[in-house]
């Protein structure tokens, strides 16, 4: 992943994934439910455990590039020190959690392995 890489609007659809673990699962509850409330956005599961690339647990909060200038700076305030990928959507799976990914907080690595297979 581009460690340079920075929030920048270049894509129409994206997903971040807040991380989390059991002592801050309410809080990523209720800050997952509240993107979704605030925003109207679609937000997944609360998985707890690892899946995909994913390698703690986390949730899924699907927006578009006309949510992005709000919501990232929103999320980017929010988030109280939890990693968050922000990633774009091209249907290259391998490039969108690696080129077309940043992080809002600490870096964690995925396992992109499933994605070169």
């Amino acid at each position: 992943m581009d460690k340079s890489a920075s929030q920048i609007n270049v894509h129409k659809h994206y997903h971040g994934h807040l991380y989390f673990d059991q002592e801050t699962i309410d809080f990523a509850t209720e800050l997952c439910q509240r993107s979704g409330d605030l925003f109207m956005l679609q937000v997944g599961r609360v998985h707890q455990k690892q899946i995909g690339p994913y390698p703690q647990w986390s949730c899924q909060i699907k927006f578009s590039s006309d949510d992005f200038e709000a919501f990232i700076p929103w999320l980017e305030a929010q988030r109280q020190g939890r990693s968050v990928l922000v990633h774009g959507l091209t249907g290259d799976n391998l490039k969108d959690h690696t080129e077309h990914a940043y992080w809002l907080g600490d870096e964690v690595e995925l396992n992109l392995e499933l994605f070169r297979a």
